[in-house]
Protein backbone atom coordinates (compact mmCIF):
# COMPACT_ATOMS: atom_id res chain seq x y z
CA UNK A 1 0.00 0.00 0.00
CA UNK A 2 2.81 2.41 0.68
CA UNK A 3 4.81 1.34 -2.28
CA UNK A 4 1.60 2.07 -4.38
CA UNK A 5 1.36 5.22 -2.51
CA UNK A 6 4.67 6.41 -3.09
CA UNK A 7 4.70 5.91 -6.99
CA UNK A 8 1.35 7.55 -7.12
CA UNK A 9 3.19 10.71 -5.13
CA UNK A 10 6.00 10.44 -8.34
CA UNK A 11 3.43 10.52 -10.66
CA UNK A 12 1.42 12.96 -9.40
CA UNK A 13 4.67 15.28 -9.18
CA UNK A 14 5.27 14.65 -13.18
CA UNK A 15 2.16 16.08 -13.74
CA UNK A 16 1.91 18.84 -11.38
CA UNK A 17 5.65 19.99 -12.61
CA UNK A 18 5.00 18.59 -15.92
CA UNK A 19 1.60 21.25 -16.40
CA UNK A 20 3.56 23.90 -15.34
CA UNK A 21 6.42 23.26 -17.72
CA UNK A 22 3.66 23.27 -20.11
CA UNK A 23 1.83 26.04 -19.90
CA UNK A 24 5.32 28.13 -19.49
CA UNK A 25 6.44 26.52 -23.09
CA UNK A 26 3.52 27.12 -24.66
CA UNK A 27 3.41 30.65 -23.63
CA UNK A 28 7.14 31.73 -23.94
CA UNK A 29 9.10 28.79 -26.07
CA UNK A 30 11.02 28.13 -22.85
CA UNK A 31 11.68 25.32 -20.37
CA UNK A 32 13.21 26.75 -17.46
CA UNK A 33 16.05 25.22 -15.99
CA UNK A 34 14.90 25.37 -12.51
CA UNK A 35 11.82 23.51 -12.98
CA UNK A 36 13.06 21.21 -15.62
CA UNK A 37 15.80 20.62 -12.60
CA UNK A 38 12.69 20.43 -10.20
CA UNK A 39 10.98 18.06 -12.07
CA UNK A 40 14.51 15.66 -12.63
CA UNK A 41 15.11 15.97 -8.19
CA UNK A 42 11.54 15.67 -7.24
CA UNK A 43 11.38 12.39 -9.38
CA UNK A 44 14.79 11.04 -8.24
CA UNK A 45 13.63 11.82 -4.30
CA UNK A 46 10.23 9.79 -5.16
CA UNK A 47 11.78 6.93 -6.99
CA UNK A 48 14.37 6.76 -4.57
CA UNK A 49 11.95 6.89 -1.62
CA UNK A 50 10.27 3.83 -4.11
CA UNK A 51 13.71 1.49 -4.09
CA UNK A 52 14.54 1.94 -0.39
CA UNK A 53 10.44 0.83 0.47
CA UNK A 54 10.19 -1.94 -2.14
CA UNK A 55 14.11 -3.00 -1.94
CA UNK A 56 14.90 -2.65 -5.57
CA UNK A 57 17.87 -0.37 -5.80
CA UNK A 58 18.16 -1.82 -9.50
CA UNK A 59 15.14 -0.29 -10.96
CA UNK A 60 16.07 2.98 -9.58
CA UNK A 61 19.67 2.46 -11.51
CA UNK A 62 17.11 1.94 -14.71
CA UNK A 63 15.21 4.56 -14.19
CA UNK A 64 18.61 7.10 -13.87
CA UNK A 65 19.87 5.34 -16.94
CA UNK A 66 16.56 5.90 -18.64
CA UNK A 67 16.87 9.57 -17.89
CA UNK A 68 20.19 9.58 -18.87
CA UNK A 69 18.90 7.79 -22.40
CA UNK A 70 16.43 10.07 -23.32
CA UNK A 71 18.47 13.20 -22.22
CA UNK A 72 20.93 11.88 -24.77
CA UNK A 73 18.48 10.96 -27.46
CA UNK A 74 17.52 14.80 -27.42
CA UNK A 75 21.02 16.56 -26.55
CA UNK A 76 21.76 14.39 -29.93
CA UNK A 77 18.43 15.59 -31.74
CA UNK A 78 19.34 19.43 -30.91
CA UNK A 79 22.96 19.07 -32.21
CA UNK A 80 21.19 17.63 -35.51
CA UNK A 81 18.35 19.88 -35.73
CA UNK A 82 20.23 23.21 -35.67
CA UNK A 83 17.48 24.56 -33.23
CA UNK A 84 14.58 22.81 -34.09
CA UNK A 85 14.73 20.71 -30.81
CA UNK A 86 16.24 23.01 -27.87
CA UNK A 87 18.32 22.10 -24.99
CA UNK A 88 15.55 22.94 -22.53
CA UNK A 89 14.05 19.66 -24.17
CA UNK A 90 16.93 17.70 -23.55
CA UNK A 91 17.11 18.78 -19.81
CA UNK A 92 13.11 18.07 -19.51
CA UNK A 93 13.72 14.46 -21.21
CA UNK A 94 15.79 13.75 -18.35
CA UNK A 95 13.20 14.10 -15.47
CA UNK A 96 10.50 12.38 -17.66
CA UNK A 97 13.17 9.74 -18.91
CA UNK A 98 13.57 8.89 -15.39
CA UNK A 99 9.88 9.41 -14.22
CA UNK A 100 8.69 6.93 -16.95
CA UNK A 101 12.27 4.22 -16.74
CA UNK A 102 10.27 3.21 -14.01
CA UNK A 103 8.49 1.33 -16.06
CA UNK A 104 11.27 -0.56 -18.32
CA UNK A 105 13.00 0.76 -20.87
CA UNK A 106 10.24 0.09 -23.66
CA UNK A 107 7.91 2.56 -21.97
CA UNK A 108 10.51 5.59 -22.30
CA UNK A 109 10.90 4.66 -25.99
CA UNK A 110 7.05 4.62 -26.23
CA UNK A 111 6.90 8.35 -24.75
CA UNK A 112 9.57 9.29 -26.99
CA UNK A 113 8.42 8.10 -30.13
CA UNK A 114 4.55 9.31 -28.88
CA UNK A 115 6.37 12.80 -28.36
CA UNK A 116 7.34 12.83 -32.06
CA UNK A 117 4.46 12.11 -33.48
CA UNK A 118 2.29 14.31 -31.74
CA UNK A 119 4.48 17.42 -32.09
CA UNK A 120 4.35 16.33 -35.83
CA UNK A 121 0.39 15.78 -36.11
CA UNK A 122 -0.06 19.15 -34.49
CA UNK A 123 2.86 20.86 -36.80
CA UNK A 124 0.76 19.32 -40.10
CA UNK A 125 -2.64 20.61 -38.50
CA UNK A 126 -1.53 24.04 -37.61
CA UNK A 127 -0.15 24.62 -40.99
CA UNK A 128 -3.56 23.02 -42.35
CA UNK A 129 -5.67 25.33 -40.55
CA UNK A 130 -3.25 28.66 -41.82
CA UNK A 131 -2.52 28.96 -38.02
CA UNK A 132 1.47 28.35 -38.73
CA UNK A 133 3.71 28.64 -41.62
CA UNK A 134 6.86 25.64 -41.97
CA UNK A 135 8.99 27.80 -40.42
CA UNK A 136 7.11 28.87 -37.56
CA UNK A 137 8.33 27.05 -34.34
CA UNK A 138 6.40 24.54 -32.16
CA UNK A 139 7.12 23.84 -28.87
CA UNK A 140 7.73 20.31 -27.95
CA UNK A 141 8.44 20.60 -24.42
CA UNK A 142 4.54 20.31 -24.05
CA UNK A 143 4.02 17.49 -26.16
CA UNK A 144 6.57 15.84 -24.45
CA UNK A 145 4.71 16.21 -21.36
CA UNK A 146 1.18 15.05 -22.98
CA UNK A 147 3.03 12.03 -24.28
CA UNK A 148 4.58 10.71 -21.07
CA UNK A 149 1.56 11.31 -18.99
CA UNK A 150 -0.22 9.25 -21.72
CA UNK A 151 2.70 6.24 -20.91
CA UNK A 152 1.63 6.84 -17.38
CA UNK A 153 -1.87 6.19 -17.66
CA UNK A 154 -1.74 3.62 -19.89
CA UNK A 155 0.92 1.34 -18.27
CA UNK A 156 -0.83 2.61 -14.28
CA UNK A 157 -4.11 3.26 -14.84
CA UNK A 158 -4.98 1.09 -12.03
CA UNK A 159 -2.61 3.35 -9.88
CA UNK A 160 -5.77 5.43 -8.59
CA UNK A 161 -7.28 2.36 -7.70
CA UNK A 162 -4.34 1.58 -4.70
CA UNK A 163 -4.92 4.96 -3.24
Amino acid sequence: MVEDLVLFLAYCWLALVGVTLTIIDSAVHRLPDRLTALLAGGTLVSLGTQSIISNDAQRLVGSVAAGAGAAAFYLLMALLTGGGIGLGDAKLAFGLGLSIGWMGWPAVAAALFLALLLTGFAAVALTALGRAGRKDAIPHGPFMVIAAIMVVVALHGGLLDAV
